[in-house]
């Protein structure tokens, strides 16, 4: 019986080791060999990524006179609140054609919470400060936002093959990014998928209205 027992044991332990999927890892670079942070990957085949989460309400915080984060990954009809955590006022506006506001922030304030209905890209900036900057990427899409080490990760994929968009803030204008098709292999590790972009100097050092998509 107690054999018996340990043979169940080890036909439960194997059937939920095979429910478990693959892993993507997508790596991005600057085309110099550099890791590029703040790159958006997005699995336009959504396999099998877990469930939608819950609505979030999204914070972009202001401090040294820097949107932080960089680059934020919303879905549709989610909101997101600006904060002001600096000791000068920040206004902070939108052109962008999926959501226009302004908000004029004293230090130690926020903004009501907004909702982003739609998908598209936001670009977000302060007409006091011209070098802040921040992107609201909004897609019903699984997306990953790349680290320091220039990697997006995805847990839990199907074995299979995935349609994946690459997209940073500092391409070129008219350039949309990497398309690419992405493979999962089914159980071992992951191994990294390269992508290359060719990118444009940081704008929040130096501000360069021309490229900021307003």
């Amino acid at each position: 019986m107690r054999r018996a027992y340990q043979t169940l044991a080890g036909l439960v332990l194997g059937l939920a080791a095979n429910a478990h999927g693959g892993t993507l890892v997508v790596h991005v670079d600057d085309g110099h060999g550099h890791p590029a942070d703040s790159a958006v990957v997005t699995l336009e085949s959504p396999g099998r990524d877990g469930a939608p989460p819950a609505p979030a309400t999204h914070t972009i915080d202001q401090r040294d006179e820097t949107f932080i984060p960089y680059v934020e990954v919303m879905r549709p009809g989610e909101q997101v609140v600006f904060r002001n955590s600096d000791n000068t006022r920040h206004q902070v506006y939108s052109f962008s054609e999926l959501k226009r506001f302004e908000y004029v922030l004293r230090p130690g304030a926020s903004s009501p919470p907004l909702t982003i209905d739609g998908s598209g890209i936001v670009a977000v900036g302060c007409n006091i400060h011209d070098e802040m900057i921040t992107y609201l990427f909004v897609t019903s899409a699984p997306a990953r936002v790349t680290g320091k080490d220039g990697n997006a990760r995805f847990e839990d994929l199907a074995p299979g093959k995935y349609p994946v968009r690459v997209w940073h803030p500092q391409l070129k204008p008219g350039d949309q990014g990497a398309r690419l098709e992405a493979v999962v292999a089914e159980g071992g590790p992951a191994t990294p998928t390269p992508v290359h972009l060719t990118l444009l100097p940081d704008p929040r050092a130096s501000m360069d209205r021309e490229h900021m998509g307003y």
